[in-house]
């Protein structure tokens, strides 16, 4: 099975910077995209953005703040978050989907999260 570790979170003052990183690891054959999604406490889990090859998707509550980039060959994803508001905080999620060969089994297009990261920006 695939496992994903994410590193970078923390406290920040509105307007600081905050970076985020996720390495997925075990059994990949292919990724077809990674994604960071966040849940604010009382709220659902929402798309942040999302990597697909060279196709970038982001939120529009982000969009010109946040910026997603990605190392195929090392099964790794950033979010470089610009500008931060007391709004982006919450607990953010690394996401991957793709195919996977594990214990004798192939599984397509499959899904897998991170741990979470809290991110806090204060006011």
């Amino acid at each position: 099975q695939v496992q994903l570790v994410e590193s970078g979170g923390g406290l920040v003052q509105a307007g600081g910077s905050l970076r985020l990183s996720c390495v997925a690891s075990g059994g990949i054959l292919s990724s077809n995209h990674m994604g960071w999604y966040r849940q604010a406490p009382g709220k659902q889990r929402e798309l942040v953005a999302i990597i697909s090859g060279d196709t970038t998707t982001y939120a529009d509550s982000v969009k010109g703040r946040f910026t997603i980039s990605g190392d195929n060959a090392k099964n790794t994803v950033y979010l470089q978050m610009n500008s931060l508001k007391p709004e982006d905080t919450g607990v953010y999620y690394c996401e991957w989907r793709g195919d996977v060969y594990s214990s004798g089994t192939f599984y397509r297009d499959d899904d897998y999260w991170g741990q979470g990261s809290q991110v806090t920006v204060s006011s």
